[in-house]
């Protein structure tokens, strides 16, 4: 049986390949602590699941169990709009300007079927979300890797762009607070990216699941706060990070209306949309809990980022704790050659422990490593004893 070219195309999916080697150590009898795979560990609030078991049960809605795309939620895309209005000043039409996606994923990979073509470029940071470059891989074009470097504040340089390479492009994906390094992009920066994508009649896709796990009172900005960011950005977000949603499998696409309706047409064609009781539990977690993303971050994630950096620095790091989402993207210590995938193995080999190297997001990942923060404290404390003991 012959396989269809494009999937030569696809290296291996990073997240599996973790997987497969877990896997592999646990049936060893290994006792593996994994940090490399970015999945709240906490519950999703209980609001929102009785909410859902809720609607679920709701004989008073006799569409409660059909396509969600065929009886959607009309209250979801409302809350969606009215989260952006209230948190960003952002006004969205929930009609044409909110699209319901089956999480973030869902749009990111479909939203280049919608505008790239043989031949066409999109532009794709690196290191990044592996999607954005299989997305166009599978869409037929052509990845353009705009490499984010520590001395630009991993942000890409726009000016260094070739004009002939700017021409050809149909997409820009940008992702702040970004994964894997976890930086930050000022609202400057983003308006500088607004107005690059304006000059090349380029569609702007910002990734943000990270807006609302941020620490000591940073407040992430949305990239259609920018002046005239709604005639070039679609913005992708979701409920997973925010609420602990991960499984649940709902999100939004919103912005630029041409480019709403360009995916929404994509997507009719390719799933039948979210199941209606999980919209209506979507609706409650944005209108009804909107300072949870707040409350993870300072009760949940800040202890563990505060144990982690300290006890790096302590064995010999330099690092400066992130503003932003529940990562740790340090560089790779001496003696193994800046390789990341070096230094990955010796600490699965002699300490039982999984961090994701940077090669895994592309050759601009080279030499540093990425910790997960969404695991108990407990093993992360104990993850950290045993990276001290393999470096020691």
């Amino acid at each position: 049986m012959k396989t269809a070219k494009r999937l030569e195309l696809i290296p291996p999916y990073l997240f599996a390949e973790i997987g497969r080697k877990i896997r592999a150590k646990r049936e060893q009898g290994v006792d593996v602590i994994s940090l490399g795979i970015g999945d709240p560990d906490v519950p999703t609030p209980d609001e929102i699941i009785d909410e859902a078991v809720r609607d679920l049960r709701d004989a008073n809605d006799p569409d409660r169990h059909r396509y969600g795309g065929d009886a959607p939620v009309p209250e979801y895309p409302q809350a969606v709009a009215d989260y952006y209005q209230q948190r960003f000043g952002v006004a969205l039409d929930p009609k044409t300007e909110v699209l319901t996606t089956i999480g973030s994923k869902d749009g990111i990979a479909h939203v280049p079927w919608a505008f790239i073509d043989a031949g066409d470029v999109a532009l794709v940071p690196q290191p990044g979300y592996p999607v954005y470059n299989i997305g166009t891989l599978f869409a037929g074009g052509e990845s353009y890797l705009m490499p984010l470097r520590p001395d630009n504040g991993w942000l890409p340089d726009l000016e260094a762009i070739p004009s002939d390479i700017a021409r050809r492009a149909r997409l820009m994906w940008l992702n702040y607070p970004n994964n894997p390094t976890a930086a930050t992009a000022t609202l400057e920066f983003f308006q500088q990216a607004v107005d690059f994508a304006r000059e090349h009649d380029i569609l702007l896709c910002h990734d943000a699941p990270y807006a609302e796990i941020a620490y000591d009172g940073y407040r992430a900005p949305s990239i259609l706060q920018a002046e005239g960011a709604k005639d070039v950005a679609i913005e992708f977000n979701s409920l997973s990070k925010h609420f602990n949603m991960t499984g649940w499998r709902i999100g939004m696409a919103v912005g630029n209306k041409e480019a709403v309706a360009a995916l929404g047409l994509v997507k009719e064609n390719c799933d039948s949309g979210v199941l209606r009781a999980i919209q209506f539990a979507g609706a409650k977690a944005l209108r009804d809990l909107p300072n949870y993303g707040e409350k993870i971050s300072r009760e949940v994630y800040k202890p563990r980022l505060d144990m982690v950096v300290s006890t790096l620095n302590k064995i010999g790091w330099d690092l400066k704790p992130p503003q932003a989402t529940f990562y740790i993207w340090a560089p790779v210590p001496d003696g193994f050659d800046g390789s990341s995938a070096r230094f990955a193995e010796h600490l699965l080999e002699t300490a039982g422990v999984v961090v994701t190297p940077g090669r895994s997001y592309g050759e601009a990942g080279e030499g540093f490593f990425r910790i997960s923060l969404t695991y108990p404290e407990a093993r992360l404390r104990e993850a950290m004893q045993r990276i001290e003991q393999a470096l020691r």
